[in-house]
């Protein structure tokens, strides 16, 4: 309003003599001590233009502004909790934008989350109630953790599912495991996510931040089974066992618990029944004997062949189980990798 009154050549005495007002009222308005009235911005309108209804908008806007950074201010007292967090990957992956001022940059973080506080954050992400499971090998960080679970949740929202169906999600992966056998994600993940969705299981793969070595979730929100996979170690027999593993968690354990391929926490018996509902879910019992006497190329693909499933599964089975190293035969796996777009793309590799 100072840069209009400057425009019209009008000193703060003349502007307030035009509007019928004392100076020291308009000095007051100028300066945000006092609000603009309805009375005022008919004034204001008459003198400088523009509507009433335009006046008050524009005082809205400035009187929202300031409450925002009296809450901003407030927030940096507690801005500590942003040194917890993966900042630079949140950033990176477009989760928040990066703000200068602590307590914006917490506003910006609560927002992601979708929480009014930091002891919301809390009572929310930094201790989700979880069973964990997964590498303890490598470093972890609840903060990455809860950024990892947050980003996973948003995914799914994008996914449109059924209700949740458990008999048709056991008829559903008995379909899939053919799946198992198209090395291409551009191929397999349509039809992966698409059928998971009509049982009411909305599947998204999503990237984790350092320190956060997990390579699968599943958890449930407002009825929504969410099975997540972080493509963590990239190859085709992972990315599968884990599927088949956290749909084991999905059937046999219920609504109540987060379960993530790789933290504190770990449940041994329910980690134990879930790897072997991918194990036998993958390669059925009956072809154990078999399985044992496989050693060369050719047999590995005449198996892998003849049970319907990818030569690379049958190599990463035998490789768990000690009857290969862990460096033989890895050429017949199919590698994946995060395309540009953040879907997962394929790799060239000699076995695809």
């Amino acid at each position: 309003m100072e840069d209009l009154l400057e425009e019209k050549g009008w000193t703060k005495a003349e502007f307030a003599r035009r509007l019928g007002c004392s100076t020291k009222h308009v000095s007051q308005l100028l300066s945000g001590k006092v609000p603009l009235t309805d009375d005022l911005a008919m004034a204001l309108a008459s003198v400088l233009g523009g509507t009433a209804a335009f006046w008050l908008e524009r005082e809205a806007r400035y009187r929202e502004g300031l409450k925002l950074q009296e809450t901003y201010d407030r927030l940096e007292a507690e801005a500590d909790l942003l040194n917890e967090l993966p900042m630079t990957w949140l950033v990176k992956e477009g989760c928040v934008k990066r703000y200068r001022h602590r307590g914006q940059q917490l506003s910006e973080v609560l927002r992601f989350f979708g929480v009014a506080s930091v002891d919301s954050y809390r009572a929310c992400y930094a201790n989700p109630g979880a069973v964990f499971r997964a590498s303890a090998v490598f470093g972890k960080d609840a903060g990455a953790v809860a950024a990892w679970i947050r980003r996973s949740e948003l995914a799914a929202e994008q996914v449109r599912t059924a209700p949740w169906n458990e008999p048709g999600f056991r008829r559903c992966l008995r379909e899939l495991r053919s799946l198992t056998a198209e090395p291409d994600p551009k191929v397999f993940i349509p039809k992966l996510t698409q059928a998971c969705a009509e049982q009411g299981v909305a599947v998204v793969f999503v990237p984790t931040p350092p320190k956060c070595p997990a390579s699968g979730m599943t958890l449930w929100r407002k009825g929504k089974a969410i099975l997540v996979s972080s493509l963590r170690y990239k190859s085709n027999d992972q990315l599968w066992f884990t599927f088949f593993h956290e749909a084991g968690h999905l059937l046999l354990h219920g609504k109540k618990m987060v379960f993530i391929e790789g933290l504190d926490g770990l449940d041994p018996e329910k980690e134990r029944e879930a790897d072997e509902f991918a194990r036998d879910f993958l390669i059925p019992p009956e072809y154990t004997d078999e399985l044992e006497s496989l050693r060369s190329e050719p047999g590995i693909r005449r198996f892998a062949t003849k049970i319907g499933i990818h030569p690379g599964i049958v190599v990463g089975r035998l490789q768990k189980e000690g009857i290969l190293s862990w460096k033989a035969l890895n050429d017949l796996k199919q590698r994946y990798d995060w395309g540009d777009d953040g879907s997962v793309v394929a790799r060239p590799c000699a076995g695809s």
